[in-house]
């Protein structure tokens, strides 16, 4: 009975520690795709680029947060397939990198070693053709 247990500990706790790593590297995939789909769909709808820019900034953290990971754990890039960004019938395209980190590490482990996983997702869109050209 006594090994049962010994060896049901050893086995599970690794176990468990998997699933919930694989939970949060899931969780950080859903903030990323997620947030590159709003962030395209926030910049084609702008009324100007600096506008498109800090909406689909705003929409990143949103979706960052909605998935349980700090304010800035999501970086955006915007690119752009013609010059103003929002000229009708160009294309946007977002590409949003979320750093997950490992559940249960302290932070002294983390200052030796980077102990996270990276998740990246991309999205593009078109401007709609029969807008104005815009700033």
């Amino acid at each position: 009975m006594v090994e049962f247990l010994g060896v049901a500990l050893i086995l599970l706790i690794p176990l468990v520690y998997l699933v919930v790593s694989l939970g949060r590297v899931q969780a950080g995939a859903f903030a990323a795709e997620g947030a590159a789909r709003e962030a395209v769909r926030a910049m084609v709808t702008a009324e100007s680029s600096s506008a498109g820019s800090a909406r689909a900034e705003a929409a990143v953290r949103i979706a960052v947060i909605d998935q349980g990971f700090a304010r800035d754990a999501g970086a955006l890039t915007l690119e752009c397939s013609a010059s103003p960004c929002l000229t009708p019938g160009a294309t946007v395209g977002a590409v949003v990198r979320v750093d997950v980190p490992l559940p249960l590490l302290p932070d002294a482990v983390r200052g030796w070693v980077p102990l996270s996983v990276p998740v990246e997702a991309a999205r593009a869109g078109t401007v709609d053709r029969y807008t104005r050209a815009r700033p």
